[in-house]
């Protein structure tokens, strides 16, 4: 590259492009130590999937990669919110090659290639895309586990939604049913955080389930009152509380409609009353503060737009950016 230009096409800051098969694993000689130095590693690696065949409102996250890379280019290296240096060690893969129109072989595509990030002690960060991808991510982290699930794991799942109907319009494979598809894999436990719409037969689901917990969007933003959906209010504290508490491996799923619309208009399902971006770093960093936990994978879906510039696409690159500066 010259002194003078950038590569738009990669995310600002990343490391040049290494032959992931000088250092690859095949899977079979995946033994204890090397899933420890997995599990320790610092290094990250994203991919892109435009994927948004399964969207139900608005469509357009197929092009979410392309502009948060591009919006990416608007930071300083130094984060002066942490007084840290974007300096850790992180690479673009570039796009995945998605089979539009079938979100389960998207997935298993998906899969395949971050057990190759995994087989060069490469933790993955994946740009959705529609919410439904992230199951292809997941699942390359249970294979790693001896049960070959995720019952070491817990999951952060940021969303204005619950995203765990079995179904939804016939297909069990959905934007709309991934925490579903992540529970059948029997998660540690499934932190929803910023929850604001959901169906009777969501909230009959996880009632009386004690490996979910849900932070509801209303009670954890500054600028909403205390109001409850239910008796049991879990405030803004009482989640930095729970975060504080999580142990062992961990996982980060971020849909871009758990912030309120106001910020972050351009997402598949816009749902009014969700979080604020101070909120939203405050969990960032409180995750940072935790050095009882390792994060192994990570995912941010739903920015739904096809204009360069688009507010949306500069907050989803901030949290990337943020993500990295913390634990790259």
């Amino acid at each position: 590259m010259l002194f003078n230009t950038y590569e738009p096409g990669k995310f600002a800051f990343s490391q040049e492009s290494i032959d992931l098969y000088d250092s690859n694993q095949r899977d079979d000689d995946l033994n204890n130590q090397s899933v420890d130095d997995f599990i320790k590693s610092k290094k990250w690696g994203i991919i892109g999937v435009p994927f948004d065949s399964t969207c139900s409102y608005h469509h357009g996250s197929r092009y979410a990669p392309t502009l948060i890379r591009e919006a990416s280019f608007g930071f300083e290296q130094y984060n002066c919110e942490f007084d840290k240096l974007l300096d850790g060690e992180f690479y673009d893969c570039g796009d995945l090659n998605v089979v539009h129109g079938n979100c389960m072989k998207t997935c298993e595509i998906l899969e395949d290639s971050v057990k190759e990030l995994i087989g060069s002690n490469i933790k993955p960060i994946i740009i959705g895309g529609e919410h439904s991808v992230s199951l292809g991510s997941i699942s390359a982290l249970a294979s790693l586990e001896e049960y070959g699930d995720l019952r070491d794991i817990t999951v952060i799942h940021l969303d204005a939604h619950r995203d765990i109907i079995d179904e939804y319009i016939g297909e069990k494979y959905s934007h709309a049913s991934i925490m579903k598809r992540v529970y059948d894999l029997n998660p540690k436990e499934l932190i929803q955080i910023g929850i604001r719409s959901f169906s009777i037969e969501e909230k009959e689901f996880v009632e009386n389930k004690e490996n979910i917990s849900s932070f509801y969007a209303k009670n954890i933003t500054s600028n909403n009152g205390n109001g409850s959906i239910s008796e049991n209010v879990k405030t803004f504290e009482d989640l930095l509380s729970k975060i504080d508490s999580i142990e062992g491996k961990v996982y980060i799923s971020i849909d871009m409609d758990v912030f309120d619309p106001s910020i972050a208009p351009s997402v598949g399902n816009p749902t009014p009353n969700g979080l604020y971006y101070r909120e939203f770093q405050s969990i960032f960093e409180s995750l940072s503060f935790n050095e009882k936990i390792d994060i192994i994978g990570f995912d941010l879906v739903e920015l739904a737009s096809d204009k360069l510039g688009d507010v949306t696409a500069v907050l989803a690159a901030k949290i990337i950016y943020d993500f990295l500066t913390l634990f790259s």
